[in-house]
């Protein structure tokens, strides 16, 4: 598993380690009975405060995506897969509302906005094959 951090993106750098590791479930690459790194390997990994990493699996346990095995480390919780797809979809329904809402504001004709959405996920379809 593979996580950046931008610590300048004004997303909370614990925020972002939650939703890398929902969007490594949701996309197969963490699979349920999976371990990940121990919040200290982590940490070390990202160079970022124990304590944010510590957050962001605590976030991430309450949720029960992942669970702890005592001496052993954090494993992918079964089931979680269902969750982090419903959390993915649902961040990007957001951000879509919003472009929408802005777009809206700014006076796009809706038959443009259609035509400008369309062009976009033909070519975002195009690349992913």
């Amino acid at each position: 598993m593979q996580l950046s951090i931008e610590p300048n993106n004004g997303i909370p750098i614990y925020e972002q380690i939650v939703r890398q590791v929902k969007y490594a479930v949701a996309e197969g690459v963490l699979v349920p009975g999976e371990m990940i790194p121990s919040v200290r390997e982590l940490s070390r990994e990202l160079t970022v405060n124990p304590n944010t990493v510590q957050r962001a699996v605590q976030q991430l346990q309450s949720e029960q995506i992942l669970e702890p095995l005592r001496g052993r480390g954090l494993m992918v919780c079964t089931g979680a897969k269902r969750q982090c797809v419903s959390d993915r979809q649902n961040v990007l329904r957001e951000q879509l509302e919003a472009t929408v809402a802005e777009a809206v504001q700014s006076g796009l004709d809706p038959d443009r906005l259609r035509e400008l959405f369309d062009r976009a996920l033909t070519q975002s379809l195009a690349r992913k094959q």
